[in-house]
């Protein structure tokens, strides 16, 4: 990428962390991203972190990235073969997103409830979508130990690095979240509830958004710049050997 346009993304930067939100502003990041791609995108990035940019300071232009993104996801899903590292990632994204929008269907019950004995069962999903979104960490071992860097290797860490970030607070989330859910009858009902609906709350709006950047952008960048078939079966055998959740489609 040229060094004009690390300078539009620079300055484009520097007035969304600013707190900046105004037409002009929105109309100027939505005009240069509409100008690179993915691959492009990471490699600015990349050079901003190693001039020592903070990589949460890249979270705004992500989201700004993904209003505009056209949904080509299915068509790189086409290219894929069943049980390519991606397209495993993929799939398992699918299942994370039914648990996401399970969560929340579950939290706006309880939040109608007036005591942990109204619906048993509620409770019970409850416990049920906690368990298996923390049975996700295969998933973010996978990416972390295989995926990322070998992207790294090829000189991109910027993306990578805040989604790093990401899973370390999603873990942390995810671990109140299955906490919670052995408090239920333990706790004043009103103070669960409260710290229910912030926890549910953060793990969906978070998790939501970190699969739609990982889908949109990292993995179609490291299918642009990791082009070696045998290193992608190499990541497929060190991929195994870490192992895959309990809901990982066959």
């Amino acid at each position: 990428m040229d060094e004009n346009k690390i300078k539009q993304l620079t300055d484009i930067l520097k007035r969304l962390n600013s707190g900046e939100n105004s037409a002009e502003i929105k109309q100027a990041t939505k005009d240069f991203l509409q100008t690179i791609d993915p691959a492009e995108l990471s490699a600015a990035e990349q050079k901003l972190i190693d001039a020592g940019l903070a990589p949460e300071d890249l979270r705004r232009l992500c989201s700004a990235h993904l209003e505009l993104l056209d949904d080509n996801l299915g068509q790189m899903k086409l290219t894929l073969k069943p049980g390519h590292v991606i397209d495993t990632l993929i799939k398992e994204h699918e299942i994370i997103l039914d648990f996401l929008d399970k969560l929340e269907k579950t939290n706006q019950k309880i939040q109608k409830m007036r005591s942990h004995k109204d619906n048993q069962e509620e409770f019970e999903l409850l416990k049920n979508i906690a368990e298996h979104l923390a049975a996700a960490e295969p998933h973010h071992q996978r990416e972390e130990k295989v995926l990322f860097p070998e992207i790294e290797k090829r000189g991109v860490s910027g993306p990578t690095q805040v989604m790093v970030m990401e899973h370390e607070d999603l873990r942390r989330y995810k671990k109140e979240l299955e906490k919670l859910t052995g408090e239920i009858s333990k706790i004043d009902f009103d103070d669960f509830k409260k710290r229910l609906d912030t926890v549910a709350k953060f793990i969906i709006m978070i998790l939501r958004d970190h699969i739609l950047k990982e889908n949109n952008i990292l993995y179609p960048t490291a299918l642009e710049v990791i082009k070696e078939n045998k290193t992608w079966k190499r990541m497929k055998d060190d991929c195994d050997k870490i192992g895959y959740c309990c809901f990982t489609p066959e």
